[in-house]
């Protein structure tokens, strides 16, 4: 058997450098396991190799990678040929290791098998080697075959090389204990590259997992809220990637990678993570006066108490001697029909809108100033303070401080995303969650930051949490927008300062809009839009927006 000499010792170590560089740089699972491989079999001499992978389940040991020169065979791997050989059995009916293949051998017992001539050898079951070369017309002869193991011994493959070949003549040789040795110490790093290829995977599964959760956790709590947080990350990559593909104008020199994609699609999914800790009754406050329950209908109870005691006083005069009957029933008639007005007005103001005119909140302060009795027997004022307060909401249904309410949570998603300890490659998920609030002008929230002071990613997003939020019909306290008025909305606040006036024109260029309304809108939303009437647009390619 053939040892090395100095310079091929040198050389093979060079090779062993080189794979442990290149694994050490990470990449993809199937490029690093071929090249294993090849490596392998180049510093071998080998005509021939294979890599198998463990199962799921851990039963079976299955060809990854097959290659062999001769035979012009390469499948598995980067080639993407599909492998036709079958698995390798690791366990037996009865649950016992499979020692008979060489393959599983090496496998379960996590040791290397070097066998010179395998027509000589009767420790293991070559059947389907045979049955493979009478095939091939080929023949085996020089197997070594070597487990790949983590750091914690468990399997993660096995490398096996078949015919080494001598360098200078072609004949088919032994494997050398040297060539053992290499091939085992590139064994273990590859299994260490491996493991650690698997465990970044899983943990970015898990991380991701833990986004939904957070997710899950505010859709059960606010099933309003769920469908946001499906839509803006998916928006927000759709107005990306047109950002992406844009060659001129200010944005031409923005690109992502596709960790700049995760990074940017992790901040999506976490935008508003900060709503897990808001009150649902705030998030879900669908009239002015709901809290728990929707407080109307106490104030229902009392038109119904008003009305009932302007009727036993009616009749009461009624029964008085020589009462005019027909004035008292008409006068009972104007008054009952008054506080029916006023109850039908009160309702209308409790759903709220886009602005309640002055006088309509001089005149629920008017009708809280009417007395009436309750259970306990006290008069007191027809409406409460707090209620007066929620029914005279100039804008929406919430009030000022359950408004801050809701605006902080844009403030507890920053803190709980820069409290983690993010990897390098996820360094920015707080600053691109954390700012689809703030305004190009610097009069947005919770920081007041500027344009300058933002990343393009950041920006985008405001965009995606706007259009998203005018177009949302799941929401308890408004109708779904109409896409032409949604449009419309938007372009105002690319001129108001409110969001990125080029990011808007990428918007509108590029039909983002209309793509993500045919998709995720409902179909009566989706009217005909006339771009040239869109505010803050122009047509004209390349001109400014602003």
């Amino acid at each position: 058997m053939q040892e090395l000499n100095p310079k091929q010792i040198a050389q093979r170590l060079d090779q062993l450098t080189e794979l442990s560089v290149a694994l050490g740089a990470g990449g993809n699972v199937d490029a690093l396991l071929e090249r294993i491989l090849m490596v392998a079999k180049d510093m071998t001499a080998a005509d021939g190799g294979t890599l198998y992978r463990p199962s799921d389940d851990g039963r079976r040991l299955c060809f990854h990678i097959s290659v062999n020169d001769s035979l012009g065979i390469r499948q598995g791997g980067a080639s993407g040929a599909a492998i036709n050989l079958p698995s390798v059995a690791l366990y037996d009916e009865q649950g016992r290791q499979n020692l008979a293949s060489v393959a599983a051998y090496a496998a379960n017992r996590r040791q290397s098998v070097n066998i010179e001539d395998v027509y000589q050898a009767d420790e293991f079951n070559f059947s389907g080697m045979r049955s493979f070369d009478q095939f091939y017309h080929y023949h085996s002869q020089s197997f070594l075959t070597v487990p790949m193991n983590d750091h914690e011994g468990e399997l993660v493959g096995v490398l096996q090389l078949i015919n080494a070949k001598d360098p200078d003549s072609g004949a088919i040789r032994a494997f050398s204990s040297t060539d053992q040795r290499f091939i085992e110490a590139l064994a273990a790093q590859a299994g260490v590259a491996i493991t650690n290829q698997r465990l970044i995977a899983q943990l970015e599964e898990l991380l991701e997992s833990l986004v939904n959760l957070i997710n899950i956790g505010i859709d059960e709590k606010s099933p309003y809220t769920g469908r946001h947080c499906q839509f803006v990350p998916e928006l927000t990559m759709m107005l990306a990637e047109a950002v992406h593909a844009t060659d001129s104008g200010p944005l031409a020199a923005f690109r992502m990678s596709d960790a700049d994609r995760k990074e940017l699609w992790l901040a999506g999914l976490l935008h508003d993570c900060g709503k897990i800790t808001t009150p649902v009754h705030v998030v879900d406050k669908a009239t002015k006066l709901e809290t728990i329950f929707d407080r109307i209908h106490m104030v229902d109870t009392r038109f119904e108490v008003l009305l009932r005691d302007a009727e036993i006083a009616a009749l009461k005069r009624q029964l008085a001697p020589g009462a005019d009957r027909a004035a008292i029933a008409a006068a009972l008639a104007c008054e009952q029909a008054a506080l029916r007005a006023e109850r039908d007005f009160v309702r209308m103001a409790n759903v709220g809108g886009e602005g309640m005119a002055a006088a309509d909140q001089e005149r629920v302060r008017a009708i809280a100033l009417r007395r009436w009795v309750g259970p306990d027997g006290a008069e007191r004022d027809f409406l409460s303070e707090d209620e007066v307060h929620n029914l005279s909401i100039k804008f929406g249904t919430l009030t000022e401080l359950e408004r801050k309410e809701i605006n902080n949570h844009i403030t507890v998603s920053i803190r709980m995303l820069e409290a983690l300890p993010w990897p390098k490659h996820l360094k920015n998920v707080p600053e691109y969650a954390g700012g689809h609030h703030e305004r190009m002008d610097g009069k947005g929230y919770p920081r007041g930051l500027t344009k300058e002071q933002m990343s393009v990613p950041a920006r985008l997003m405001a965009i995606a949490d706007i259009f998203e939020a005018l177009t949302a019909r799941d929401r308890p306290y408004k109708k779904g927008k109409q896409l032409s008025e949604s449009l419309r909305i938007l372009g105002n606040f690319a001129l108001n300062g409110h969001i990125d006036p080029y990011l808007f024109d990428i918007f509108i260029r590029s039909k983002i809009y209309l793509e993500f309304a045919h998709k995720n809108m409902d179909p009566r939303q989706i009217d005909a839009v006339d771009e040239a009437k869109i505010p803050g647009y122009t047509q004209q390619q390349g001109a400014d927006p602003a």
